[in-house]
């Protein structure tokens, strides 16, 4: 039977040299140019001393390595898993789409299994999706942590002003706050909207700057908090830059729950919401809590409320915490948004997997929410420390 006779794809044997010379030209140039990039970036930030960055880029590239050696199983081991064959009852068992199959297509399908009654346990098109999903859920979340250190160093730019304006002199009172801000309810209230508005204002600023250089560097005052605050950034993404194991073992719980009827992506888009406002909260409240024991405790006191160690404040006096759950946090959303980016580019938006309009929507504002929200408005996760 000759080439592309009875449907049959052509083999690699009866395929042009300069087709297949010119695609391989075309990976390999791109896959070079890619490294070179990243190669040369590591080298600008490590001459620029930025050591924490130059980590997270070596986690990124880990991440891609990953990636890649995912790609190459499911590209090796192909054909064996397109004949592990499972009974047709059971590859109709939570399904993320109801359809109706034609019995040609049953019979195409059947074909490939030697028993009757059995199909396909994958077939080559779903393995060949599922294969290009992962790989847009990686690079959504590499371009999603990009997009976060990105927003919190436009952020800071405000602070670079504030600490120009306080070591010129021109900022020189502690803000003071109101005698109602001490009920717990009102600071937990209050703490909540600020989010919204007027997350880590000027005040907020000088409380954090006096908080961190009374207790670490008494005899700086000129010390240069905002400079600290870029490396801890710097650091924080680090530490947030990467997939974990128990992250992907999410994915594939994930994955598990997508069955049809359940909405299941909808009602997990308010995870990282409702996470990030509690996330957020809590730190909005140290920051005020701060301030008010700044208020009820002045420099000219004997006693000194920056003694107490900032951990105190945290849950369990663990910073990390926070920084575990802005992890996942931002993982989810990139996972929430490169599946809905995925399922479009697939599937288009009118198809029964992006399940009816009125889930998709929600779903794609509460993404940007979150990510704008956690980049932009969410204080450092960690807050001041040596």
């Amino acid at each position: 039977m000759g080439a592309g006779e009875g449907g049959e794809e052509q083999s690699l044997a009866l395929t042009p040299t300069w087709v297949v010379a010119g695609v391989c030209f075309i990976i390999v140039a791109i896959s070079l140019a890619a490294e070179r990039l990243l190669h040369r970036l590591g080298k600008v930030l490590k001459f620029n001393g930025q050591e924490a960055l130059f980590s997270a880029l070596q986690r990124v590239k880990e991440e891609l390595m990953l990636l890649g050696f995912i790609s190459f199983l499911l590209s090796v081991f192909q054909k064996f898993i397109n004949h592990i064959c499972i009974p047709e009852s059971a590859a109709h068992l939570m399904l993320p789409c109801i359809t109706r199959e034609t019995s040609e297509t049953t019979e195409d399908a059947s074909k490939l299994c030697k028993r009757k009654g059995e199909v396909p346990m994958l077939s080559e098109e779903a393995l060949h999706q599922l294969h290009i999903f992962i790989f847009v859920l990686g690079i959504v979340h590499v371009v999603f942590c990009v997009t976060t250190l990105l927003l919190g160093g436009a952020k800071m730019k405000k602070w670079e002003k504030w600490e120009k304006e306080i070591q010129q002199g021109r900022t020189k009172e502690r803000p003071k706050r109101p005698g109602w801000m001490k009920f717990i309810v009102v600071r937990c209230a209050i703490s909540f909207l600020k989010q919204f508005y007027d997350s880590v204002g000027k005040p907020d600023y000088q409380v954090l700057r006096s908080a961190f250089v009374q207790r670490h560097y008494p005899n700086r005052p000129d010390f240069d908090f905002h400079k600290y605050m870029v490396r801890a950034l710097e650091h924080d993404f680090k530490e947030v830059v990467g997939i974990s194991w128990y992250l992907w073992l999410f994915v594939i719980v994930f994955l598990l729950l997508n069955i049809n009827g359940w909405h299941t992506y909808f009602w997990l888009s308010f995870l990282p919401l409702i996470l990030l406002l509690i996330v957020g909260t809590k730190l909005e409240l140290i920051s005020t809590r701060l301030a008010q024991e700044a208020a009820d405790c002045p420099d000219e006191a004997t006693g000194n409320p920056w003694t107490k160690p900032c951990k105190e404040h945290f849950w369990f006096s663990k910073p990390r915490i926070v920084l575990h759950l802005i992890h996942f946090i931002l993982f989810q959303n990139s996972f929430e948004m490169g599946f809905f980016f995925w399922v479009l580019a697939t599937y288009g938006f009118d198809s029964c997997i992006m399940e009816n309009k009125i889930y998709a929507l929600p779903r794609l504002a509460i993404g940007i929410i979150v990510q704008v929200l956690c980049s932009y408005s969410t204080p450092p996760p960690q807050g001041p420390r040596p």
